[in-house]
């Protein structure tokens, strides 16, 4: 199977980010299978999802990790041209649901397979494909946790995340957290009764819009757009009337922190205004929805180098979004990001690679095996 057949099987598994995903990984344990390549299926915690991993080469001497992510973010949408999950192409661009983030690395990785295992390798090539990356990266650190007893310690993981083939180096890490702030309800002409859960909870809003002001004035990295950490309130919820206390309002909050800030330590503020509401009778729930550390590789890694010249650009310093290759790094493997398509297309109607950009990838991984060849 060439790039686009495979990418037109990936493409058509909904593989909703928190949703089972046996079918979209075991058909690519049974594609790896047929190419002679030892493949491990680990399941997660949740007993319907699991991480995949395969070695390509001898296991027990350092190599280089393939690393991306099955689950897609939901296709709703009502703008969609075409199925999201029939994959559609139109002149140089393929359409569908993942197609760049991030069926389209996957698909390279695997149309490079059999050439890379016609080699003989004297370093091994992993490919590391995890689940539930778009709900907070869930999925990956079960996988991380179970690397040494899978392989000798990576030379360094390249992580497929749409980047137009340019490697980066640095990225923000993240902290997403809900609060949850519970009163007593009553009629609305009675508001000594109650406890109004929105109006405690605008107090908490108003922390969170303090703490944003205050991130802009630093620290700084000028790698970053914006340079400075962020913190934002994303969603919040609450009441059924007006003429109703509200007994319960809820607020999701995502911070963003530049290398060396604790994403976590940015909502801590939030979080105590939070729980002085408990002096005043409401009872707080504080539940992390997700987190992963910042990625920054030195600009003089041998990895950077490495993609240097597979690429033939020098990497980034740095992008906004995030990845699992700060979960990677911070478990000790340096990690870079450097994947095909363009991040400004992703999680939208209608989102495509094009054909170019799949053969570009696929061409720089045979270009690793060829290095890592005897």
């Amino acid at each position: 199977m060439d790039v686009l057949d495979i990418l037109d099987r990936l493409v058509a598994f909904p593989s909703v980010a928190g949703k089972p995903n046996g079918d979209i990984a075991g058909w690519i344990e049974a594609h790896l299978a047929e190419q002679g390549v030892k493949v491990t299926l680990l399941p997660g915690p949740e007993g319907d999802r699991s991480n995949l991993f395969a070695t390509i080469g001898p296991a027990d001497v350092p190599g280089y990790v393939l690393s991306g992510h099955m689950d897609v973010v939901p296709a709703g949408e009502p703008q969609w041209s075409s199925s999201p999950f029939a994959l559609r192409r139109d002149g140089e661009r393929l359409y569908g649901r993942g197609t760049t983030d991030m069926k389209g690395f996957l698909a390279a990785a695997l149309a490079a397979v059999p050439h890379v295992a016609g080699m003989r390798l004297a370093r091994p090539i992993h490919l590391a494909f995890s689940y539930d990356e778009e709900v907070g990266c869930r999925g990956v650190p079960h996988l991380i946790a179970r690397l040494p007893e899978l392989c000798a310690k990576p030379l360094g993981v390249i992580v497929g995340e749409p980047s137009g083939m340019r490697a980066v180096r640095g990225h923000k890490g993240k902290a997403a957290a809900r609060v949850t702030m519970r009163g007593r309800t009553g009629h609305s002409s009675r508001p000594d009764l109650g406890l109004n859960a929105i109006h405690a909870m605008a107090e908490v809003l108003s922390a969170t819009v303090s703490e944003a002001e205050r991130l802009t004035h630093g620290p700084f990295d000028a790698a970053f757009e914006p340079a400075y950490s962020s913190l934002q309130a994303g969603v919040i919820a609450g009441g059924q009337s007006v003429n109703i206390i509200p007994d319960t309002c809820t607020l999701d909050l995502e911070a963003r922190a530049i290398p060396g800030v604790d994403p976590a330590g940015l909502l801590a503020p939030v979080n105590a205004r939070a729980e002085a509401c408990a002096s005043e009778g409401f009872q707080i729930e504080w539940t992390p929805i997700s987190a992963y550390p910042a990625l920054s590789l030195p600009q003089d890694a041998a990895l950077a180098a490495l993609l240097h010249g597979l690429t033939g650009e020098e990497p980034l310093a740095a992008v906004s979004y995030g990845t699992e290759a700060g979960l990677y790094q911070a478990a000790g493997f340096d990690a870079i990001i450097c994947g095909p398509g363009d991040i400004g297309r992703a999680h939208k109607p209608d989102e495509y690679i094009l054909a170019s950009e799949l053969a570009a990838c696929q061409r720089m991984i045979e270009a690793l095996g060829a290095g890592c060849a005897v």
